[in-house]
């Protein structure tokens, strides 16, 4: 005989739990439509969870799109000095 007790059951006689799936894990699991990335692990030591990777991430997006405009103004402003002088 077992020491644990029994559990009661209080699940309402509608509720039809056969249809329910176990989530799988590992290669053979879906999706569910999101990414997984996994990072190597000194890159995940610095970051304590996702958020934090994305805010990152996302800064470091804003700093190259501004790198890339601030060089297309430089080569526009240059390109344009170069026009005004004739030889």
């Amino acid at each position: 005989m077992s020491d644990k007790p029994e559990m009661e059951n209080d699940l309402r006689s509608e509720y039809d739990l056969k249809i329910l799936s176990v989530r799988k894990f590992g290669p053979e699991r879906k999706s569910f439509g999101k990414t997984i990335i996994r990072l190597e692990p000194d890159v995940a030591e610095v970051f304590p969870n996702a958020d934090a990777v994305n805010e990152a991430l996302r800064f470091l997006i804003r700093v190259v799109q501004d790198n890339q405009f601030s060089a297309l103004a430089r080569q526009l402003h240059s390109s344009s000095e170069g026009a005004d002088k004739s030889p």
